[in-house]
């Protein structure tokens, strides 16, 4: 059985947190303080966090433009993954995105992480395109995408 989660607008005063949750997702292609606090600006309405009993255990990013949006960033603490915070992130954003009639929602993902592939999958996104070398260390991206 899955726990609730929170879902609530991110804060400046996160940003250790979700830095914290980046590296141990990330490691050294993690995004820097100084991109969270610019995302932070641009896309604060959708910068969001999920918390289970008042502690961050991960965060979603999606901006808009038109009638479209894109997730930019998600990652889950390792130690919350597989609890459903990740499945509350993407459910709440859904429903903000709906509120403002957004009709489509874009992301990248790994063309090597099946984990991440398999989760947008369920949530009904469909591979558009292969994305050769898209990402820093060369590996290739699936652009994904699904009506809102």
């Amino acid at each position: 059985m899955f726990k609730r989660f929170a879902v609530r607008r991110m804060r400046l005063r996160d940003l250790d947190r979700i830095e914290e949750i980046e590296r141990a997702s990330f490691g050294s292609e993690a995004y820097d303080r100084n991109l969270f606090a610019e995302y932070y600006d641009t896309c604060g309405s959708l910068f969001l966090v999920g918390e289970y009993h008042r502690s961050i255990c991960g965060y979603m990013i999606t901006c808009t433009g038109g009638d479209r949006a894109e997730v930019i960033s998600v990652a889950v603490d390792p130690a919350r993954r597989g609890t459903g915070v990740a499945s509350a992130l993407m459910e709440s954003t859904l429903r903000r995105l709906r509120r403002r009639h957004i009709g489509r929602l874009l992301l990248m993902v790994s063309e090597k992480n099946l984990t991440a592939r398999t989760f947008y999958e369920k949530f009904g996104f469909q591979r558009i395109r292969r994305v050769p070398r898209y990402y820093e260390n060369g590996d290739d991206a699936w652009q994904m995408s699904r009506n809102v």
